[in-house]
């Protein structure tokens, strides 16, 4: 995207497997099923993040090697 600004966000956590990275901008998705709300969140972050980037002309993907990092990236027009 020319003339954008963008936005890197990187872990090194336990990182998202390759089937799930397909989902995690889904409403209310999460990757452990076996979580409950108190240990977790309600899982609509992702979500909003999605929309809000979209809303403003921009695009946000994912890339991630577990047990290595997690990068999100969020790029907006200028």
């Amino acid at each position: 995207m020319a003339g954008a600004v963008a936005i890197e966000v990187k872990d090194t956590g336990s990182g998202i497997s390759h089937e799930d990275l397909p989902r995690v901008f889904d409403r209310f998705w999460r990757a452990e099923q076996s979580r409950s709300r108190r240990t977790g969140g309600s899982g609509p972050g992702l979500s909003i993040v999605g929309q809000l980037v979209q809303a403003h002309g921009g695009d946000v993907c994912v890339t991630s090697r577990p047990h290595v990092e997690t990068v999100f990236l969020v790029r907006l027009p200028c």
